[in-house]
């Protein structure tokens, strides 16, 4: 069972799966246009604050919180984590980010794996932020709490340097060199995470905040955020 469920994380966390993150840059690009990152050492820069002090983090603790409560099955519990997570986006192109992905995630998982908890959920919630549908989904189908924030996280840092290659300025051996230098400090956040609650959401990354509404009006994009 322990293996059938490491399988399932495995699945809903493939580039493949259908939630369209290959369509989001969580800022990245504006950061590329304004010249925040121009090489391999500025864009692990960038990435691990996003990871480790900003969006990530709170992000993780969030899938925690949703995780603990759809365990629970305390459905008022998981609406506030909900609201309180689409609430934290900082700009309507980043609350669309999590927003798409999320409904997007659910009701994928819904179709191939389909659970009374992330039916209720689904019921419940309405737009639901794709951390929280991640907790959610990983809690309905007993996914250790601890590998769903591990491979969440990895996921995170993953896509972003996706991103980065497809805006030029870095290739692919760069993107492999700034996954590996995060790598321990990713794995000693996805470790305190469990041990954090929604009062330890914070966020130091003000610049990307800003640039999520710069993207806005951006004049050429390759994408929606």
């Amino acid at each position: 069972m322990a293996q059938m469920a490491s399988a399932r994380l495995f699945w809903w966390l493939s580039p493949a799966f259908p939630v369209g993150a290959y369509a989001y840059s969580h800022a990245l690009e504006w950061a590329a246009e304004a010249g925040d990152i121009r090489d391999e050492a500025t864009c692990l820069a960038w990435i691990g604050d996003i990871v480790l002090d900003g969006a990530g983090r709170n992000d993780a603790i969030l899938l925690a919180s949703a995780y603990r409560a759809a365990s629970s099955r305390d459905l008022g519990g998981l609406a506030e984590i909900g609201d309180l997570a689409l609430a934290l986006a900082p700009s309507g192109e980043l609350r669309l980010e999590t927003a798409q992905q999320g409904r997007s995630f659910l009701d994928a998982v819904l179709g191939a794996w389909p659970a009374p908890r992330i039916e209720n959920a689904a019921a419940e919630l309405g737009q639901i932020a794709y951390p929280v549908a991640l907790g959610v989904a990983s809690a309905a189908h007993d996914v250790p709490i601890e590998a769903t924030i591990q491979g969440f996280l990895a996921a995170f840092a993953q896509n972003l340097v996706s991103a980065a290659m497809r805006l030029a300025p870095i290739g692919q051996n760069a993107g492999l060199r700034i996954l590996a230098a995060l790598g321990p400090d990713v794995s000693a956040l996805a470790a305190e995470i469990p041990h954090l609650g929604l009062d330890d959401i914070a966020s130091s990354t003000f610049r990307a905040d800003l640039g999520s509404f710069h993207h806005e009006t951006q004049y050429t994009r390759l994408f929606r955020s």
